[in-house]
């Protein structure tokens, strides 16, 4: 297949760990081809295809030169076998328009994954709305007085901005409300901005477990994203420590709940963030972990999800 990646730079890959890199490897070992852009390099004019000016890549096997460029060239996304959108957060105007791109060369017969559209409909924070019986206690707001009143009734509790990634922005509130003023005018900005504000979950301290599904079936591993320190938070990016563990029985009841159904709309791969029995986030524009998990049990993540894309590619194109 000719797959195309529109990603962050290539050059500030972080190859020990990107998830993005480790599908383009499993990809090249079968022989696929591989090429890259990023999100300003696709446009659109009338008469014409959605278009891409790419690099044409083959990886080297080293390090720090990871790749080799092979060629630069103007594509039509609809020539690639499979787009993949790995682009990581914000979620901000420009990547909105960019879902916009790619459902028109959907249109014009693209095969892109995740769909543009479900893309678009499952921001990750407020995706988790849709299955309130999964999710703790939880408000979003632009108002100062209704996160006063969910501090009142819940005492400890997470707030954080709707467009944030690796633990950005995650403050925790206790009862006795230290500097919670100050915090929802960082976050919303005088009323400007919408947040999210969770009920404190303890279960943290054995970790934020990233659980990955893949067309829809859960991979049998888990990253559990353990805080470390002083730290609230367990993201990586954040100084997490990352262990593997096998899914719990509710870890298994959550993914088959709404595994199918993100399927369905266009989701082959999805990161789930649960806590304890909760679930907080659903992760759709680049989710991560497949290293940590392969490199800890031996489970292959990435040959996984390039069966999935293989059998979604020769599958007859969604409508």
């Amino acid at each position: 297949m000719q797959l195309l990646f529109i990603a962050d730079p290539l050059e500030d890959f972080k190859i020990a760990k990107d998830t993005s890199f480790a599908m383009m490897r499993e990809a090249a070992c079968r022989g696929h081809q591989l090429s890259a852009c990023e999100p300003q390099d696709v446009m659109w004019q009338r008469g014409a295809r959605v278009t891409a000016h790419v690099r044409d890549l083959t990886l080297t096997g080293r390090t720090p030169e990871w790749f080799r460029e092979t060629g630069r060239r103007a594509v039509a996304l609809a020539d690639f076998d499979a787009v993949l959108m790995r682009k990581d957060p914000p979620f901000d105007s420009e990547y909105f328009y960019a879902t916009h791109l790619l459902e028109q060369a959907e249109r014009e017969g693209a095969r892109v994954f995740n769909r543009a559209r479900a893309l678009r409909d499952h921001p990750e924070k407020l995706a988790i709305l849709e299955w309130p019986e999964l999710i703790p206690e939880t408000l979003v707001t632009r108002s100062a007085a209704d996160v006063r009143a969910f501090h009142a009734a819940h005492r400890d509790i997470i707030l954080k901005p709707l467009d944030g990634m690796g633990g950005m922005g995650i403050f925790r509130v206790g009862p006795d409300g230290l500097n919670l003023g100050s915090i929802i005018e960082t976050l919303n900005r005088g009323g400007a901005q919408s947040l999210m504000v969770q009920r404190y979950l303890p279960e943290i301290t054995q970790g934020d477990k990233r659980v990955l599904l893949i067309a829809g079936e859960p991979a049998p591993y888990a990253l559990a994203r353990i805080p470390q320190g002083s730290e609230i938070r367990g993201n990586l990016a954040a100084g997490g420590k990352g262990v593997a563990q096998a899914l719990s029985a509710r870890d298994l009841e959550i993914a088959r709940t709404i595994g199918p159904e993100l399927h369905r709309r266009g989701l082959l791969l999805v990161g789930l963030d649960i806590i304890g029995d909760c679930m907080t986030e659903i992760n759709v524009t680049s989710p991560t972990c497949f290293q940590e998990i392969t490199a800890q049990t031996g489970f292959d993540v990435a040959a996984c999800f390039i069966d999935a894309l293989e059998a979604a590619v020769s599958e007859p194109k969604q409508t």
